[in-house]
């Protein structure tokens, strides 16, 4: 993996889908996250090669429930991120999906309860030395790429340390939201302090905040001296924003999303709360087309709704 002039796609829960990375890469993303996946959750589930879809699916035991799907299109770009909070189990879920993705990225900045709680996410950066464990353990044992994601500590000092540590295990790169954990999305990112990491480093570091649209890739980099730009509201709303040429209308990115959820057989719940986030944003789920999202229960239903009754028909019967 390289990571110096790169525009990424972050990790985003319940949006980082397979049809979402591949739109976002169709759009122009070099390197696509998918959203965390807890490792205890990771350690229940089997590969299982999906001839139907041509795809290697995650499964976990006893049950339908894919969990990670990816697919030879994105192999050679696919960050596979994880959250935990023990090397050894860490290790182990690593060593479950490395042969199928470029690189494993371990979740060091989620501020949600449930990650916290677990000592997982931003918990663990007030645990250099765990980090530090994580890590090394990783990359002593694996050919794939580690790297991680971090957030903003209570001090300018404090993140240039940390990360000066995390440089030091090996990792070939370091991607930094520019927010603190007690810091909301409505709250600007704070690109001056990636700066200062940037500054201290020798490594690529990607820097992550408060871009909405193309202009602004370059607006961070020149003002963080970052290598590489990482976005996730911003693709969220419309994954055009990674296009030079300019967006593509919000309606047409969304449609083709629905048409790759159908292609892909995104769970259905997945594929609602991604469309609902885009409607929220450029529009209001009160109106009719929000009703009828929340209503759906099947891909089926969605097909319907957006008239693509005759694509869904032509790709469940073309299925192997």
């Amino acid at each position: 993996m390289e990571y110096r002039d790169k525009l990424v796609l972050a990790p985003m829960v319940r949006v980082g889908t397979l049809p979402f990375r591949l739109l976002a890469a169709e759009y122009g993303a070099d390197i696509t996250y998918g959203e965390e996946i807890i490792d205890h959750k990771f350690l229940k589930c089997e590969r299982v090669i999906n001839e139907s879809l041509g795809t290697t699916d995650f499964v976990e035991k006893g049950t339908d429930n894919v969990v990670f799907r990816t697919c030879p299109q994105e192999r050679g770009r696919v960050v596979f991120q994880m959250g935990t909070s023990h090397a050894v189990r860490a290790l182990k879920t690593a060593e479950i999906v490395c042969h199928d993705v470029a690189a494993i990225d371990i979740n060091m900045g989620c501020p949600k309860s449930f990650s916290l709680s677990g000592g997982m996410g931003a918990a663990l950066l007030s645990k250099p030395e765990l980090i530090h464990d994580i890590l090394t353990t990783l990359r002593r044992n694996l050919d794939t790429t580690v790297t991680c994601k971090i957030r903003l500590l209570n001090t300018p000092k404090d993140t240039v340390e940390l990360a000066r540590r995390i440089e030091k295990t090996g990792v070939p790169a370091l991607a930094v939201h520019g927010r603190k954990i007690k810091d909301r999305p409505r709250d600007p990112a704070k690109w001056d302090e990636i700066a200062d990491v940037v500054s201290a480093l020798s490594i690529p570091v990607i820097a992550n905040g408060d871009v909405f649209e193309y202009e602004d890739f370059k607006r961070i980099k020149d003002a963080t001296g970052a290598a590489s730009v990482m976005v996730a509201r911003g693709a969220m709303w419309n994954a055009s924003i990674f296009c030079a040429k300019g967006k593509t209308p919000w309606e047409e990115v969304k449609r083709e999303y629905v048409r790759k959820s159908m292609l892909w057989d995104n769970d259905v719940k997945s594929t609602k709360h991604t469309l609902k986030e885009m409607i929220m944003h450029y529009s209001c789920l009160e109106l009719p087309e929000g009703k009828g999202v929340i209503k759906c229960d099947t891909s089926a239903d969605l097909a319907r709704l957006y008239g693509e009754e005759d694509y869904y028909n032509f790709v469940v019967s073309n299925r192997k």
